[in-house]
């Protein structure tokens, strides 16, 4: 199973080596990290550590993860990866679960895969305050008009995530910034995909957030997240997907220790 990593990347220098360093290498065929817009080392610190860099001027998650699907897309059929895995590059994910994220896919019980921090911390995984208050609540809130409005059982929106590139082609992702995140987990349930979370470890970011991290852009990213679910849910009928997924069992019926698909399909 040939394994592309996307690191979008915005003056995360401190950080992006060690993200790099502790990607198993037997498990990643290789690393891309997108830089989007830096004004910091992290392109110099990516390329020496190994990674092919990628410029993406336009700021904005969206646009930088979009870079790097074109990048996996263009490649030829031979070389093209069988799978896309999505991780940040300040080094508060660990790098390190690779493997438990990706097994599901390999087992053949997942088209998507999510590292929970919520189903991590419930097993003493995530440091104290490395989820910060407002990410919390606006996590919480999320999910829960997410499983009321698509049914899907989510309980994060976790940046740490796997996906087969054939399912996340059909997804048709389009969005350019905060919203990302969500318009994937929604699109996944919408086509029937079949997702699992597992548990995932969580430290306290390197440098302050700089979502979170401040009134601002907490503020921004907060009403982007809702924004995309209100559009996602009044349009939700102009959308189409393939028809080749089977509908999983349900996520809700797993522990937090288990590895179960999940039904976040309608």
């Amino acid at each position: 199973m040939h394994t592309l990593v996307i690191i979008p990347a915005f003056n995360e220098a401190r950080a992006i080596g060690r993200v790099i360093g502790d990607l198993p290498e037997a498990l990643v065929d290789e690393v891309v990290v997108v830089n989007n817009a830096s004004t910091d080392g992290t392109e110099r610190n990516a390329r020496a550590a190994g990674a092919t860099v990628l410029r993406e001027e336009r700021r904005g998650y969206g646009h930088a993860c979009l870079r790097g699907i074109r990048y996996a897309e263009a490649k030829p059929l031979a070389e093209r990866p069988d799978v896309i895995v999505f991780l940040d590059g300040d080094y508060s994910d660990h790098p390190s679960e690779l493997p438990s994220l990706l097994a599901p896919i390999r087992r053949g019980e997942a088209d998507f895969v999510l590292a929970s921090r919520i189903r991590g911390e419930r097993l003493g995984r995530v440091e104290p305050g490395a989820m910060l208050p407002q990410a919390r609540i606006g996590n919480r809130l999320a999910c829960f008009l997410m499983r009321r409005l698509w049914h899907a059982r989510y309980t994060d929106l976790g940046p740490f995530r796997a996906i087969r590139l054939g399912a996340l082609q059909a997804l048709g992702m389009a969005d350019k910034t905060f919203g990302w995140t969500v318009e994937m987990q929604i699109k996944a349930a919408e086509a029937g995909l079949r997702i699992v979370e597992v548990p995932a470890s969580y430290r306290r970011r390197t440098g302050a957030s700089k979502i979170t991290g401040t009134v601002a852009g907490t503020a921004r990213a907060s009403a982007k997240i809702l924004w995309t679910i209100f559009r996602m849910a009044v349009t939700r009928e102009r959308r189409t997907y393939t028809r080749e997924r089977r509908t999983p069992p349900d996520v809700a019926s797993a522990s937090p220790s288990e590895t179960r698909p999940s039904s976040a399909s309608p």
